[in-house]
């Protein structure tokens, strides 16, 4: 009995591997994925030589749009190339009418790129602010240790720009205050009770004051109980 890729009458493993198309197409397979990485990077040149980090959301959509069309025509026969390639002229152009139409109008620069927004003010959140973002205190605090900052105190301005880069302003070392920590072990012993005089920091928005002995204390600025003791240590950078 000769030897056959299909032991199983139901699962034909060369044709899982292969396809439906001959071999010969493969070879065409390479020649077409060739091109269009060639036009990709053309593309991609044409636009200009913003960094992936700084791309704005409708420049993403342009990244994803470039991949979608270059992707089909790649390893589908039926998929022409010159169809293709109209599709990226026309990517561009609306690329190039949407640059035009956000230089020219403010409104519409808002609505396509956002705006900056403050997260942090004068060593606090801005609490509505952070409504704004899907962004989650976790993902903030990672970001600013990454910066070396280990409490709130250390900072006048956090900013989140349109690019989704966060900017860090920190106070001199003079003017460091006492702020909500934010090392992982002393944000996590949150205290509803305060046994001992001391500065606290509110969990919630970082609200800091010193606080005497007390079964529940209720931050002025948010409402909320939870709070967590203060540090002032200076920024080592």
């Amino acid at each position: 009995m000769p030897l056959s890729l299909q032991s199983n009458p139901g699962l034909d493993i060369l044709k899982m591997f292969k396809g439906d198309e001959d071999w010969t197409f493969h070879w065409e397979i390479v020649i077409r994925t060739a091109i269009m990485y060639l036009v990709i990077l053309a593309a991609l040149r044409f636009l200009g030589k913003r960094g992936v980090k700084q791309l704005s959301v409708f420049e993403l959509v342009i990244i994803i749009s470039f991949g979608s069309a270059a992707g089909d025509p790649m390893f589908y026969k039926e998929v022409g190339l010159l169809n293709a390639v109209m599709v990226f002229f026309v990517i561009i152009l609306m690329y190039k009418l949407t640059t035009y139409l956000v230089f020219k109008n403010e409104y519409i620069e808002k609505l396509i790129e956002g705006e900056s927004i403050c997260l942090i003010d004068n060593g606090k959140f801005s609490i509505a602010n952070f409504d704004k973002e899907p962004l989650g205190y976790d993902e903030f605090f990672a970001e600013m240790r990454q910066n070396s900052v280990s409490h709130l105190g250390q900072i006048e301005k956090a900013i989140i720009e349109v690019s989704g880069n966060i900017s860090l302003f920190y106070y001199e070392d003079e003017k460091v205050k006492y702020g909500l920590p934010i090392w992982p072990e002393l944000y996590a012993e949150r205290h509803l009770q305060i046994l001992s005089k001391g500065i606290y920091s509110c969990s919630f928005c970082g609200h800091t004051e010193e606080i005497k002995p007390t079964d529940a204390h209720i931050c002025p600025s948010c409402g909320k109980r939870e709070w967590v003791i203060s540090i002032n240590k200076k920024r080592i950078s």
